[in-house]
């Protein structure tokens, strides 16, 4: 807003919206209404934003902030067999 004198001018930016169609799974988007809902954001802002991060980062694999910090922080021997261990995982789990 500018003010010459006493009146005020308000000048809007005008940004060229399209409307999108989605296919997502109802319970998606039952959960994502109540989250918009609870945020005070609207699912088309939320959907927006999410869609303007991804296609900024340049990268085809985006990394949290959360996962960033943790990557590195296990050292694992050199030997270690992922597949082995997520087996003996899995059988200690179910068997």
């Amino acid at each position: 807003m500018f003010e010459f004198g006493r009146i005020p001018i308000f000048v809007k930016t005008s940004i060229m919206k399209a409307k999108l169609t989605l296919s997502i799974e109802k319970s998606i988007i039952k959960r994502a209404k109540a989250y918009a809902k609870n945020t005070g954001r609207s699912l088309s802002e939320i959907v927006e934003n999410y869609l303007d991060t991804i296609t900024q980062k340049g990268d085809n694999e985006l990394i949290s902030n959360k996962l960033k910090n943790i990557v590195g922080a296990v050292k694992l021997p050199e030997d270690f067999d992922e597949e082995k261990e997520l087996r003996n995982y899995y059988e200690e789990k179910h068997l």
